[in-house]
């Protein structure tokens, strides 16, 4: 059986905006839709049999309705819906095994500005194992798409460019995949930003060029992308590829490209490390200011 695209619920708008958005990637991959909504059980007191009881009762209302609406919308996707128990972090990571993609809602910040992320959100990302797509509340078909001529919205234009931050520091295959088959599926241009800086004076070590103008610097990192990505547009031929590398912090150059995006890809190095996960800052700042949904692919 084919891995399912798996969205969690909760009855906010967030979450069904997310289970949306999940549907129209389903039916893009051609992948089953999941359904999931997290609670969390009680020792089997007779105290808490009461909660347990109003728990799996609200759930089951919670799962009925986004259902429903996801059937009303979409009615070709292939649909399933489960409970599943214990804390929510805990439970949403484990159904994330099972998914070739999470996707969670996120509260838009004035609107079409960016994303507020919750703690079972954030941890999720810092954890999972599988890519994490984050939604913003108010996130419709037609954001995924051009205007029209008129500026309205439509879902009959071209999709809204797929942006990939990659560092040419340690550019993973991993990611640079999901962008591309992102941007396959949706007929979309790619956008690969890179952002470089200037090492520091006191940082050159013997022999180094420290004035080494900042064009030639910016054409030294256009080459070292375009060799990176040469593979990949020999992949996927079909794929309108745009490089774009800038000076400046990756975080800043990666919102400002996701201004206008359909998506914005990153990567999430998993450390393995035995203390608290943690997103890096420059994943941590655009799944928090991103003005698109934002998938956070997880790497080693």
């Amino acid at each position: 059986m084919l891995p399912p695209i798996v969205a969690a619920v909760d009855g906010s708008v967030e979450s069904l905006a997310a289970a949306e958005w999940a549907a129209r990637e389903a039916l893009r991959r051609e992948r089953p839709l999941r359904l999931v909504h997290a609670w969390n059980w009680h020792p089997r007191r007779p105290e808490q049999e009461i909660a347990n009881a109003a728990q799996r009762h609200l759930a089951r209302r919670v799962l009925r309705q986004a259902t429903d609406r996801i059937r009303a919308t979409y009615p070709r996707v292939r649909l399933d819906d489960r409970q599943v128990e214990g804390p929510a972090t805990t439970a949403l990571l484990n159904a994330a095994e099972e998914a070739e993609l999470l996707v969670l809602g996120s509260r838009g910040l004035s609107g079409f500005t960016g994303l507020l992320v919750g703690s079972v959100a954030l941890g999720v990302v810092a954890k999972a194992t599988r890519p994490v797509a984050l939604v913003r509340a108010g996130e419709e078909a037609e954001d995924e798409h051009l205007p029209a001529d008129d500026g309205s919205a439509s879902t009959g234009t071209g999709n809204r460019d797929v942006v990939l931050g990659i560092d040419l520091g340690d550019p993973c295959d991993e990611v640079i995949e999901f962008a591309f088959e992102a941007a396959r599926l949706r007929g979309a241009r790619l956008k690969v930003v890179h952002a470089w800086q200037a090492p520091p004076p006191l940082a050159l070590g013997p022999g180094e060029i420290g004035l080494v103008s900042a064009p030639e610097r910016e054409e030294e990192w256009h080459g070292f992308l375009s060799a990176v990505l040469q593979a990949w547009r020999e992949k996927y031929p079909e794929v309108d590829v745009v490089e774009s590398v800038t000076e400046g912090t990756a975080r800043g150059a990666l919102v400002r490209a996701a201004t206008g995006a359909g998506l914005l890809v990153v990567g999430h190095r998993l450390t393995g490390r035995p203390t608290v996960p943690r997103t890096g800052p420059v994943t941590h700042a655009v799944i928090h200011h991103a003005g698109c949904p934002v998938a956070v692919v997880p790497h080693q």
